[in-house]
């Protein structure tokens, strides 16, 4: 237990009275490079009660995994802790001991990353991995596990039990990472995006599983995500952060009802609404170098409101109201806001031939997954595909690009019939469909600089011209990324920033389709703001067209003029998005409104 380790404990208050530790405790957190000239996160504090979550938001590269993972007293590679001090039950977990922390890690504190297949072996059962987590032995670890099953919506427990990780659904194997980290009934939890890949319904499912166990258990727990919408729904406390500082924290109704910090400001004007289609505006520069940061308030280059001042004197972490507290010189000033409505798109009087026709498309993963699929794609226009995990949706549209071999039926592009794999068909066609991964690894060589990725698929693919490096860099600037992003490896760039280089890579080849399959599930909402605003100007600019397969019906909302809805690997509803949102005729596109994630805090559009 927390009292036997030799980690020095939080001492009781003053008063003879003896209250709980918090769950969590950091103190002036302070994690820096390995040759301490360059601090990444710069003294930090937050507490998280037993029971309670606190979510800790911010743009990619703002500090907030790094500051996640000291939880568990760990610094990734080329980094460390070099200040302050984080209490889990009470116990420091700095400077233990190496066996000391290692039994802390997975006993009282635990971890759910992003990714499950990262938290589960493929080669064991999940009776194995789960029962290693659990403190009971003998028959009551079978009662605990089929318990634990239980508690995270797999009632099916004797199957799942037998199986192997790669035997379930993701929503299924994110579940079991969850059920793994309160299995040892932790004192705290830190979770890291955990619901970034799911659809809506499995995410709404997890959270309020996620909340009810917290609260069951009386396990504090840290949850790091980019998604306010997400947070606002999950979260009694939000810490948001910029540049390696907590700028605004306090009660989530507080920070989003009544934020204070441009920046937060900023961060809710870039996330979409399911049931209202929004201008969403990303912030406008890049978050600084943490080895070149300006004097003074860090946010003052990319502020609207900035004045002199903000340039040269860093502002205190004030309280500025109960269970609130800012770091803002002009804090207040900006009034709260939504975006604007996205105005509607027009409807040609004469619809256009269609770039893309499906007839009777279905496909096979060893069974059937799509069932005679038939639709026209207009040009000039961004076509949402949703529907929930194992509806057919990636099926599709890799069906489309030539990357699923086993499909029966006619594709049409242009006019011309489609052969079924890309090895078949002509450089041009190759050219004019792009694909964009949701992972970016899968577009991108980790062996070669990004500029070397672009250089060589627009040469390749636009038929020997000339491809200048000045023109990948023009084309990094329009996804958001600065110059210096051409010489990098994908590896020495953050995930959004990844995403963003594999976007490049199939713009340069300045293709006639774009297909996106979940390219802003990793993103943070200021980014995934911008690549909506960059997708739009394409589209105005070149007549681009887009297929966006993603869950965030709000970004859906948003982004697409026009969605087709599958469920079972079926067309359940298609047609315009604004009105198949707000009036679907089937129970799936009522099932996915109802599920999307909203602000719990009533916070109208403009």
């Amino acid at each position: 237990m927390a009292g036997h380790f030799a980690g020095q404990a939080v001492p009781p208050p003053a008063g003879g009275t003896t209250r709980p530790a918090p769950g969590i405790q950091v103190q002036d957190l302070t994690v820096c490079t390995v040759d301490g000239n360059v601090p990444i996160v710069r003294g930090i504090s937050f507490s998280v009660t037993p029971g309670s979550i606190l979510g800790l938001v911010g743009e990619s590269g703002s500090g907030k995994t790094t500051a996640g993972l000291a939880l568990l007293g760990y610094a990734r590679s080329g980094l460390k802790i070099t200040g302050g001090s984080v209490s889990i039950g009470g116990v420091s977990m700095l400077g233990l001991p190496v066996r000391e922390l290692s039994t802390m890690r997975g006993r009282e504190v635990t971890y759910v990353p992003q990714d499950p297949a990262t938290a589960l072996h493929p080669g064991l059962r999940l009776r194995t991995q789960l029962s290693e987590c659990l403190r009971e032995g003998g028959t009551k670890r079978e009662e605990r596990l089929r318990d634990l099953l239980h508690e995270v919506g797999l009632p099916d427990s004797e199957r799942i039990l037998k199986s192997y990780p790669h035997e379930l659904s993701g929503g299924q194997q994110q579940r079991i990472a969850i059920a793994m980290a309160f299995a040892p009934q932790p004192q705290a939890i830190l979770m890291d995006e955990p619901t970034t890949a799911l659809d809506v319904t499995t995410q709404t499912r997890v959270l309020r599983m996620v909340r009810a166990l917290a609260h069951q258990h009386r396990t504090a727990v840290l949850y790091v995500s980019h998604d306010l919408a997400v947070v606002a729904s999950l979260a009694d406390q939000v810490a948001v952060m910029y540049s390696g500082e907590i700028v605004e924290s306090g009660a989530c109704s507080q920070v989003i009802g009544h934020r204070l910090h441009p920046y937060t400001h900023a961060l809710l004007r870039a996330v979409p609404d399911p049931d209202h289609a929004l201008l969403l505006e990303g912030l406008r520069g890049q978050a600084p170098d943490p080895a070149a940061r300006p004097s003074g308030c860090t946010f003052a280059p990319r502020c609207a409101i900035a004045e002199d001042i903000c340039a040269t004197q860093v502002p205190a972490h004030v309280q500025a109201g109960p269970n609130h507290k800012v770091s803002c010189l002009r804090a207040g000033t900006l009034e709260a806001s939504r975006p604007r409505l996205l105005p509607a798109t027009p409807r040609p009087a004469q619809p256009p031939a269609p770039l893309l026709s499906l007839r009777f498309l279905e496909a096979w993963h060893g069974r059937k997954v799509l069932h005679g699929i038939s639709i026209d794609i207009a040009p000039g226009r961004t076509t949402a595909i949703v529907g929930e995990s194992g509806s057919g949706k990636t099926t599709l549209v890799r069906c489309i690009a030539g990357l699923h071999p086993s499909w029966s039926g006619e594709i049409l592009f242009s006019g011309q019939r489609l052969r079924v794999t890309a090895r078949q068909r002509l450089r041009e066609q190759l050219r004019r469909i792009q694909y964009v991964f949701q992972n970016p690894y899968a577009s991108l060589n980790p062996r070669r600089t990004i500029g070397q990725s672009l250089l060589v698929a627009a040469r390749h693919l636009r038929g020997g011209e000339v491809v200048s490096r000045s023109e990948a860099v023009a084309t990094l600037a329009a996804v958001g990324l600065p110059a210096a992003a051409i010489d990098a490896l994908p590896g020495q760039l953050s995930g959004g920033q990844r995403q963003r280089a594999a976007i490049a890579r199939g713009l340069i080849c300045q293709p006639d389709l774009l297909i996106c399959d979940e390219v802003t599930s990793a993103l943070d909402v200021s980014i995934q703001a911008t690549v909506v605003e960059l997708l739009a100007r394409l589209q105005a600019e070149r007549g681009l067209s887009v297929l966006f397969v993603a869950h965030n019906i709000g970004l859906v909302r948003s982004v697409a003029q026009d969605i087709v809805v599958l469920q079972g690997g079926k067309i359940v509803d298609h047609g315009d998005t604004n009105m198949v949102l707000s009036s679907g005729r089937s129970e799936e596109t009522k099932r996915l409104m109802r599920d999307a994630p909203r602000f719990a805090v009533t916070d109208s559009p403009c």
